[in-house]
């Protein structure tokens, strides 16, 4: 029983030893491959994400300096009507776009019975449409901001720079 037991060993160890000459030949082609795969897909993947990494924060950005200009005029009319304030408040939350950083605020108002519904330009237009028991008009600011960002990587095809914007509107208090 042991002569049997020895002679599968040995067709087995024969049999291992043939697939590993012929294994011999392809030792590394699997290291080689794997560097050719990350040279050309790795590079633009990393580089894309940088791309829009680097957008996303610039976006980010942008809003909230349209949230603080917002927050700086909503706190009475005074300053709602303040257009250098509630600019110098943006650009103070967007350092990194200094003077190319366009701030716009307008002021709006709406029927406290519909405030998603028409917007009028004077309060006095407000006044008069909203009509009935507590119904008022109600003072909103908006502040847009934009900015143009441009691309930390040129690609061939694409634009170097794109224009970031965002948006804020807030009730203003009375």
């Amino acid at each position: 029983m042991s002569k049997i037991i020895a002679r599968i060993v040995r067709i087995a160890q024969s049999a291992i030893a043939r697939q590993g000459s012929r294994l011999k030949d392809e030792r590394g082609s699997a290291i080689v491959e794997l560097g050719l795969i990350l040279g050309l897909f790795g590079s633009p993947v990393l580089l894309g994400t940088v791309e829009v990494a680097s957008l996303i924060y610039s976006s980010i950005e942008i809003s909230n300096a349209a949230h603080s200009g917002a927050m700086y005029g909503m706190m009475s009319s005074t300053y709602a009507e303040d257009t250098s304030g509630i600019q110098t408040a943006a650009q103070q939350e967007a350092t990194d776009f200094g003077a190319k950083l366009t701030v716009t605020p307008s002021i709006y108002y709406v029927c406290s019975s519909a405030i998603g519904g028409t917007q009028y330009s004077t309060q006095s237009a407000a006044n008069s449409a909203c009509s009935g028991a507590g119904n008022h008009a109600l003072e909103f600011l908006s502040v847009a901001v934009s900015a143009p960002v441009t691309a930390p990587v040129q690609f061939p095809g694409l634009a170097s720079s794109i224009t970031v914007s965002g948006s804020s509107s807030m009730e203003v208090e009375e």
